[in-house]
């Protein structure tokens, strides 16, 4: 029998397990030498507190844990293990930790040190605050030299650190209830990981305006220490939050617009294979095709002939993306690809033109690379292909997009791609870059009002690195950050995502979504050692095929009881009701509807790992809906029609 683990993931190497530990009315669960999702009475205080080490490329080690000693009582805990990075060469950096939490209070101590010298982008403790509840709230920052300012955390993304030189936030719990959290040892500075789609702010150890990578000497010893302190000012005896009902509830809600257009995206290295694929029925019936053109990565006149062959089979929409190398005058570098364009006759609708150089990251502090202006980049655009719509934005990640905005003037199109996996790969942080997304959309709609709007290629995996000089190679298949291939892409989890992806966007009123590539390891077919059989559809299909069936007609968001467990939406549709759910937890979700006041005869598709291998064959069967709650098992996506 297969593994669930291997259907649901793409891999059976299973997460490390979670601890939960108690102090008091404050819980927390041990994961990996972190501590997440610490709570007061149920309600989240921090998402995290963890003591990272992260290398040149601003890749996270994963460190081995040993020497674990854990010891609970009645009113808390206290533990301590000991940790290893190795780095490049044979060199160590080795990590003593020590944590305690009694009635309220949690202390969490790292203490890092090497015999050899260790090179490192960042060594410290890193605190993620939540954003759901916590945007646009007021905070009390307290400063290294001990003032005290009274602000807010950001609600459109700031593109900048909002607050620096750091020694303490405050901020509200719940009425009556606060949080103060102290960073002792080194200099902290916050930034709005919302940019990268993380759902958290980020404070973090060691200003970037200071030099990396550094080396942390032979013998030298960092130490830093973080207090978490809750306040409780409450009517003594007043009573904890009811944990939330088993059964999810499913409403109307306001928000009302229309489905996106899908696109898929091919690269020169993927076209013979997408040409083929795409000749046949079994794929989603994509409006859009996004080709990627990179003369620096050596895509040439070749490169477009075999776009050219793909577009004329295609009846949709095509979009050539265009990586600019802007060696030479603008003006003429777009020139000369049109004129290439023109000899491979293919047909487009569209070009996205971006200087190649804006694909990396200029984070604060650095200086920005020598670059044209975009005003003449974007008129040469124009000049160069006169007939066609012009977007602009990045080929990177909303990051790059809110830190050097781009003029609209000239524009027709703005876009910029997502990836869950810059800072953390697990599971649940995958699955929680969601709740970011709106957030990112609200801020490029206060930015361009008034261009269209596209986001994608938007996947699991890294097709590109702004922080560094690569991506992640990812042999084993594991969970890694930035890593260019991620086993979760074939499995179930992939499905899941995109769904919910699709459902956090669509109140921005998108023009184009482009979620997958047709082949390739960000593609729609599977290959050998898959959850589905070799050469059928990936999980990730059947959503996909289901978006693009409903692309450009109205929906109305639905809201959940706990959206952080199950995303919905309901589309109309021809007189006829469809709604989408996506379950983005490893459990069964229970889930009532009866506020939708489906129709008796509605019929519903549920792709779990059940049917995974029916659906891979484009077979998964239709059932009644009984008119009670829908059962939903873990990572499954539905369709229910009625």
């Amino acid at each position: 029998m297969t593994d669930e683990t291997f259907l649901l993931t793409g891999t059976e190497e299973r997460e490390p397990p979670v601890r939960l530990l108690r102090a008091g009315r404050l819980t927390a669960e041990l994961a990996a030498g972190a501590l997440r999702a610490i709570r007061y009475d149920g309600i989240e205080v921090l998402r995290s507190i963890a003591f990272l080490v992260r290398d040149k490329d601003w890749g996270t080690y994963d460190p081995a844990i040993s020497s674990l000693d854990l010891k609970e009582a009645e009113d808390g805990f206290q533990l301590s293990y000991k940790a290893r990075c190795a780095g490049p060469g044979e060199t160590v950096l080795r990590i003593a930790a020590e944590i305690e939490g009694r009635n309220g209070r949690i202390t969490f101590t790292g203490r890092a040190e090497t015999e050899t010298g260790f090179e490192t982008n960042r060594c410290g403790f890193c605190i993620l605050h939540p954003i759901v509840e916590l945007a646009g709230t007021p905070v009390t920052v307290e400063h290294t030299d001990g003032a005290r300012a009274e602000t807010v955390l950001p609600d459109l993304i700031d593109p900048w650190q909002p607050f620096k030189d750091m020694r303490a936030i405050t901020h509200h719990v719940c009425p009556g209830v606060t949080a103060d959290c102290r960073m002792e040892g080194d200099t902290f500075e916050m930034e709005d990981q919302r940019n990268w789609s993380d759902a958290s702010y980020k404070t973090y150890v060691r200003p970037l305006a200071l030099p990396w990578p550094f080396t942390i000497a032979a013998g030298e010893v960092l130490e830093q220490r973080i207090t978490l302190t809750i306040t409780d000012e409450r009517a003594e005896g007043s009573v904890p939050s009811e944990p939330g009902s088993a059964l999810l509830t499913v409403r109307p809600g306001e928000a009302w617009g229309t489905l996106p257009r899908l696109g898929l995206v091919v690269t020169p290295e993927t076209a013979g294979d997408s040409l083929a694929a795409l000749s046949t029925s079994r794929l989603p019936a994509a409006q859009s095709l996004l080709f990627h053109y990179d003369p620096l990565a050596g895509h040439d006149a070749r490169s477009l002939a075999a776009f050219a062959e793909i577009a004329a089979a295609f009846s949709g929409e095509t979009m050539l993306e265009i990586a600019l190398p802007c060696r030479d005058d603008p003006a003429l570098e777009l020139a000369e690809i049109a004129r290439q364009v023109l000899d491979a006759r293919l047909r487009l609708d569209a070009v996205m033109v971006s200087p190649a150089v804006d694909r990396q990251s200029t984070p604060p502090g650095s200086a920005w690379p020598d670059c044209p202006p975009l005003e003449e980049v974007y008129a040469g655009a124009r000049a160069a292909f006169p007939a066609l719509r012009l977007g602009g934005g990045m080929l990177s990640y909303f990051t790059e997009l809110n830190r050097k905005r781009v003029p609209p003037a000239q524009l027709d199109i703005v876009s910029h791609c997502t990836n869950p996996i810059v800072h953390a790969a697990d599971d649940r942080s995958v699955m929680q870059t969601l709740e970011a997304l709106p957030f990112i959309t609200r801020s490029v709609r206060a930015l361009y009002p008034d261009l269209a709007y596209r986001i994608g290629p938007s996947t699991i995996a890294m097709r590109q690195n702004p922080y560094g000089s690569r991506t992640m190679e990812n042999p084993g298949g594991s969970r890694i950050p930035m890593a260019n291939r991620d086993p979760r892409h074939t499995g179930l989890f992939a499905a899941a995502f995109a769904l919910g992806t699709a459902i956090s966007v669509a109140p921005a009123g998108l023009d184009g979504l482009t979620l997958s590539a047709v082949t390739g390891p960000f593609g729609l077919i599977a290959g050998e050692g898959e959850p589905a059989p070799a050469g059928t559809l990936r999980p990730l299909a059947t959503p996909l095929a289901w978006l693009a069936e409903l692309a450009g007609c109205p929906f109305q968001a639905l809201r959940v009881s706990d959206p952080s467990y199950v995303l919905a939406i309901r589309v109309e549709r021809g007189g006829q009701t469809t709604v989408l759910l996506a379950n983005l937890t490893p459990q069964a979700q229970r889930i009532d509807l009866s506020s939708l006041d489906l129709p008796d005869t509605a019929t519903c598709l549920r792709l779990d790992a059940k049917s995974l291998a029916a659906a891979a064959k484009g077979d998964l069967s239709r059932q009644a809906m009984d008119g009670g709650p829908l059962d939903l098992p873990a990572y499954a996506v539905a369709r229910i029609d009625g």
